[in-house]
C-alpha cells in the first residue's frame, strides 16, 4: 500500500464493509487478494488506524449531538423562562417563614417545593441576592445560604453577570422545572390558579394549605350561625319537625336544577323585592358561592385585554376572576361617598363591565349612598357598560339606613349583575350565592354553570332557602357581636400599636389600616409571618402605591385570639423598628 493511500478518507474505502477490509462482500482474510502493486495484505497496524479513526468520528458525532440536543433543551427553557421580581417570587413562596428550623433552611425548602411543583421552571431567573434579602427582610446571608443548598442540590446555578437560574430539566433531584405541559404545549395562564397580574395568590395558597398556628388575616368570616343551621336542618331531615316531609320531596323531584332550586330561587327574588328591587325567580342564578358567580360573568363577558373597570382599592380575590381572564384593569379611587364620580366617567368608555362594592366595601367598609349609586348606574347606562355590583360582604355592624341595590337605581333596560352569598351571615362553609339580573343574561351564565358543574348541591340550596327568610334578623343577631369586637380590637390597637391610624368603618368585617411612617406593608408582613401572622399588605389591592403603607385587619376573631393577633402584630412591628433600613411605601 503507497503512503498516501493510507491517509485517504474512510469514505473511499467505503467503510468497515469495503471489500479492502474484509467487508461482507470480501473474501476470507487469508484469500485476500493485494492491490495492484503490492505482494501483500494490508498490515493490521493500518486496519487498526482506520478503526481508531471511525471510533473518533463516531464519538465526535454523538458528542456534537448531545451539544445540540443541550443547546436546544436550554434554548427551549429560555423561551419558557420568566425572571422573577422579587414581590413576585414572595407571592409564590407564601408562608415560608412559619415553618420550622434556620431560616435558611426555611427559605431553601420553601424555593425547592416550588421547583418541585414547577412554580419555578427550568431557566427562570431569581431575583438578585440584595433585592430577595429585602423583600423578605432577612440578611443577605441568609439569601446566600439558601442558595447554596440549592446549588449543591443541583437545582440551581449562578453565573457572574448572568445571575442565577433554575437549572434545567434532569438538572437535580426535582420533580418539576418545566412549566409547560405533556406535549410541549403552554399552560393555560392562571390554570393552576397562580393568576398572572393577579393579587390573591398568596391568599389562595393559604386557603389550600390550611392556616396551621398562623392567624390568617386573609380570611375576614365569624363563627357559622350554628344554632339556625341545626334548626333548619331538623326542619328538613325530620318530618315531624315540619309537619311535612322536606327531604322526600327533594329527593324525589329532579337531581340537576342548573340554574337553581326553584324554591331558593323564589326566596332571593322575594329578598331582593323587600330590598327594593322588585325581582321575579327567573331574573335569579343560584351559583356555588358568589365566587362561582363572578368567575361566570368574567367568563362570559371578559376577552383577552377588555377594560373592567374597579374601585381602588378593592379586594384582590374577587377581581383575580377578571384579570386571568385577560381583563385589562382600570382603577377608579374612592370618596366617603364610594367611588368618585369624576373617575368613573373618564374610565367607563369602552369598559366591558364595572365591579363594585357598595355595601360595605371590602376592604375600606364604605357604604354607598344612595345619590352615588344612582349616578354611577346613570353613568353605566349612559355608556352601555354591564354594572357587576358585589355585595356578598354585606355585614353590618350598626344601623345603618342601608340604601337599595344599585340595580334598583338603573332604567329598566340597564344590564346590572347583583351579586350575594350567605357566607358572611350565615357560615362560609354554606357555599350558595346568587345573581340577580336581566333573564337573557342569566340564561346564558346558566349554560355556562351547567358546563362546570350541573348545578349547586341541591341539599346546601334547600337549606338556604329555609334560612334565606330570616337572613335580616341573622345580620342583626351577628351585628351586636361584631361591635363588641370591633370595640376591643380598637382599644388593643390603641395601646399596644400606637401611630398605627384607621377609619371607624360603617360596616363589614375590618379595620383598613394605615401603617405609619409610610411602611411598605409587604415588607410588614414578611416580619409578621415570622411572628405567625398572615397579613394582606395594600398593594395586593391597589397596584398604584396608593395604599402600599395599608393593612386589613379582621375583627371576626374571637376576643382570646383578637388579643393574640394584636399581641403578635405588635411583636412584628417592633422587631421592624429595630431595622432601620425598611422600606417606606411610594406615595
Amino acid at each position: 500500500m503507497s503512503a498516501g493511500r493510507g491517509d485517504a478518507s474512510f469514505a473511499e474505502y467505503g467503510g468497515l464493509s469495503s471489500p479492502e477490509y474484509g467487508g461482507p462482500s470480501s473474501p476470507a482474510p487469508e484469500q485476500a487478494q493485494a492491490p495492484e502493486g503490492h505482494g501483500r495484505p494490508a498490515p493490521i497496524a493500518d486496519r487498526a488506524r482506520t478503526e481508531t479513526a471511525l471510533t473518533r468520528a463516531r464519538t465526535g458525532t454523538a458528542v456534537a449531538r448531545t451539544r445540540t440536543r443541550t443547546r436546544t433543551r436550554t434554548a427551549i427553557d429560555r423561551a419558557h423562562a420568566r425572571t422573577w421580581t422579587p414581590v413576585d417570587l414572595t407571592e409564590i413562596l407564601g408562608g415560608w417563614a412559619t415553618a420550622t428550623g434556620p431560616l435558611y433552611r426555611r427559605l431553601a425548602a420553601a424555593l425547592r417545593a416550588a421547583v418541585a411543583s414547577g412554580d419555578l421552571a427550568a431557566g427562570d431567573r431569581l431575583p438578585a441576592e440584595r433585592a430577595l434579602a429585602a423583600a423578605l427582610q432577612v440578611s443577605r446571608a441568609t439569601v446566600v445560604a439558601a442558595l447554596d443548598e440549592l446549588r449543591a442540590a443541583g437545582l440551581v446555578d449562578s453565573r457572574r453577570g448572568s445571575g442565577t437560574h433554575v437549572a434545567g430539566r434532569g438538572a437535580g433531584p426535582a420533580l418539576g422545572g418545566d412549566r409547560r405541559v405533556p406535549g410541549g404545549h403552554d399552560p393555560v395562564p392562571g390554570g393552576d390558579g397562580r393568576v398572572p397580574g393577579g393579587g390573591a395568590t398568596s391568599l389562595v395558597q393559604r386557603l389550600v394549605d390550611g392556616p396551621g398556628d398562623t392567624i390568617s388575616l386573609a380570611v375576614a368570616s365569624a363563627e357559622p350561625a350554628t344554632a339556625e343551621i341545626r334548626r333548619v336542618l331538623r326542619e328538613l331531615l325530620d318530618p315531624e319537625e315540619s309537619g311535612d316531609d322536606p327531604l322526600a320531596a327533594l329527593l324525589s323531584g329532579p337531581a340537576y336544577h342548573p340554574g337553581g332550586l326553584p324554591a331558593l330561587r323564589d326566596a332571593v327574588a322575594r329578598h331582593f323585592t323587600g330590598q327594593g328591587l322588585p325581582t321575579t325567580p327567573d331574573q335569579v342564578l343560584i351559583t356555588t358561592g358568589a365566587t362561582q358567580a363572578l368567575a361566570l360573568t368574567a367568563q362570559l363577558f371578559v376577552r383577552r385585554r377588555t377594560p373592567v373597570v374597579a374601585e381602588a382599592p378593592s379586594w384582590p380575590g374577587c377581581l383575580d376572576a377578571y384579570v386571568a381572564a385577560g381583563a385589562l384593569l382600570r382603577r377608579i379611587p374612592l370618596d366617603e361617598d364610594g367611588p368618585r364620580v369624576d373617575a368613573a366617567a373618564a374610565a367607563l368608555p369602552g369598559a366591558a363591565l364595572l365591579h363594585l362594592t357598595p355595601t360595605y366595601h371590602n376592604p375600606t367598609g364604605i357604604l354607598m349612598s344612595a345619590a352615588r349609586r344612582r349616578r354611577i348606574a346613570e353613568l353605566c347606562a349612559a355608556e352601555g357598560v354591564l354594572t357587576v355590583e358585589d355585595i356578598a360582604y354585606d355585614t353590618r355592624i350598626g344601623r345603618a339606613d342601608e340604601p337599595p341595590p344599585v340595580a334598583a337605581f338603573a332604567p329598566a333596560d340597564a344590564p346590572v349583575l347583583t351579586i350575594g352569598s350567605l357566607a358572611k351571615a350565615v357560615w362560609g362553609g354554606l357555599r350558595i350565592g346568587w345573581v340577580r339580573g336581566p333573564a337573557e343574561i342569566l340564561a346564558r351564565l346558566a349554560r355556562a354553570k351547567a358546563v362546570h358543574d350541573l348545578g349547586s348541591p341541591l341539599l346546601d340550596q334547600a337549606l338556604a332557602a329555609r334560612l334565606l327568610p330570616r337572613l335580616e334578623e341573622l345580620k342583626d343577631a351577628r351585628a351586636a357581636v361584631l361591635r363588641a369586637r370591633l370595640d376591643r380590637l380598637e382599644d388593643l390597637m390603641a395601646g399596644q400599636l400606637p401611630g398605627w391610624t384607621w377609619c371607624r368603618p360603617a360596616g363589614g368585617a375590618a379595620l383598613w389600616t394605615r401603617l405609619p411612617g409610610g411602611v411598605d406593608a409587604r415588607v410588614f408582613a414578611q416580619v409578621t409571618l415570622r411572628h405567625g401572622v398572615e397579613v394582606v399588605p395594600g398593594a395586593a389591592t391597589d397596584p398604584s402605591g396608593a395604599h402600599d403603607d395599608h393593612i386589613r385587619i379582621p375583627f371576626t376573631l374571637p376576643a382570646d385570639r383578637l388579643d393574640e393577633l394584636v399581641r403578635r402584630l405588635a411583636a412584628a412591628w417592633s422587631d421592624l423598628g429595630n431595622d432601620r433600613s425598611a422600606p417606606r411605601a411610594t406615595t
